[in-house]
């Protein structure tokens, strides 16, 4: 199922209806390939339909999130970002605290030791975040000279 027909599903089961404008967002939030603000987002709407309001925005990210459509990422600098979910394999971020650089990362070996650590005090894990903060080689290459 495509992300658009799982919020249409989700907004049903709350008893709220697929609005032209929470499209408009869907569709816009889902065509970018980055980690966007609210006010990035905001931004792209208001070219698209400027009747649209920064609260339906705000709004319909955190429906996005409820629906599993969108998560919320915060790199550390106090600005909250959201990044698809649905249909994408989890991930875990190193971010650049020199540039703000964002690289988007997978290990397996990671994932095991976090579930093994999680069963081994008795939870299960039902999701999780992992930031890693660090110099990325540009800034290092910068800082050397």
């Amino acid at each position: 199922m495509d992300a658009k027909r799982v919020f249409e599903e989700f907004l049903t089961k709350k008893n709220l209806r697929m609005t032209y404008q929470r499209q408009v967002i869907l569709n816009l939030f889902l065509q970018e390939q980055r980690h966007l603000s609210p006010e990035e987002l905001y931004d792209m709407v208001k070219v698209h339909d400027p009747s649209i309001g920064q609260a339906t925005v705000y709004r319909t990210l955190k429906l996005l999130c409820e629906a599993g459509i969108a998560r919320e990422v915060e790199f550390g600098d106090g600005v909250m970002r959201y990044e698809p979910e649905y249909g994408r394999a989890h991930h875990d971020h190193i971010i650049c605290t020199d540039c703000g650089d964002k690289v988007e990362v997978y290990d397996p070996e990671i994932e095991a030791l976090q579930e093994k650590m999680a069963e081994r005090e008795g939870f299960r894990l039902t999701h999780h975040k992992m930031y890693l903060y660090g110099i990325c080689k540009k800034c290092q290459k910068r800082r050397r000279r």
